[in-house]
C-alpha cells in the first residue's frame, strides 16, 4: 500500500479556504510548476525554515513556480494551528504564498502528507516530480548542507529529469484529529 503520492501521479484536487478570505482550488494555480507543501503554525521545523522557504519562493516565483501552503493539523491537538492562528501568522509575517486550511484533513490524506513541512512538486501537467524535504536542516538554517527542493526545481526548469525525486521529509508528524492516519516512518518507505 502506498502511503504518499508516487512520482508521476497527478495532484489530487482540492478546494480550500485561504487566509485571505477566498477559496482556492487546484485549477486556480496555472503556472508551469506548482509546489504544494503541508505546513502549520506551531511546528519548530516549520518556524525554523519559513524564512528559507520565503527565499525559495522569491527565487523561483519569477520563473513560473507557484507555492501553496496547506495546514491540515487538528486544532484539537494544537489550538495554535486553528484557522484564526493561520490568519494571524500570515498577517504578522506576510509570507509570499497562499495559505489554505484543510479542516477535514482529507487533502493531507489524499496527498499522503507525513510531516510539517512536507513538499510536493508538480509539473505543468500536475504530475508529481519531487516529494520530501526542502532542506536537510529545517530547524536550523546554519546546518543546511542540501537544498533538495531547490535542486529539484532547478533541474526541472532546465529541462532535466529530477535526479533525486524522493527525499525524507523532516518535521513534526501531521496532527490527526483522532482518526487513524495511513502513516509509517519514512525510513520504512525507503526514502533517503
Amino acid at each position: 500500500m502506498s502511503y504518499t503520492l508516487e512520482i508521476g501521479e497527478k495532484a489530487p484536487f482540492f478546494n480550500l479556504p485561504a487566509t485571505d478570505g477566498k477559496s482556492y482550488s487546484l485549477d486556480d494555480f496555472t503556472e508551469k510548476v506548482l509546489v504544494i507543501f503541508f505546513t502549520c503554525n506551531h511546528c519548530p521545523y516549520v518556524i525554523g525554515s519559513d524564512e528559507v522557504t520565503r527565499t525559495t519562493v522569491e527565487k523561483f516565483s519569477p520563473r513560473g513556480v507557484e507555492f501553496v501552503g496547506i495546514n491540515s493539523n487538528s486544532p484539537n491537538t494544537y489550538p495554535a494551528d486553528s484557522y484564526e492562528g493561520m490568519v494571524g501568522r500570515m498577517n504578522q509575517y506576510k509570507f509570499p504564498w497562499k495559505y489554505l486550511y484543510d479542516a477535514s484533513q482529507d487533502i493531507a490524506r489524499a496527498y499522503g502528507a507525513l510531516t510539517t513541512p512536507h513538499f510536493f512538486v508538480f509539473n505543468r501537467e500536475r504530475e508529481l516530480i519531487y516529494t520530501g524535504r526542502a532542506t536537510d536542516s529545517p530547524r536550523d538554517e546554519s546546518g543546511i548542507r542540501a537544498h533538495n527542493l531547490e535542486e529539484a526545481l532547478e533541474e526541472h526548469l532546465k529541462g532535466d529529469s529530477v535526479s533525486t525525486a524522493l527525499s525524507n521529509p523532516i518535521g513534526c508528524n501531521i496532527k490527526w484529529d483522532g482518526k487513524p492516519a495511513h502513516w509509517m516512518p519514512s525510513e520504512a518507505r525507503g526514502l533517503v
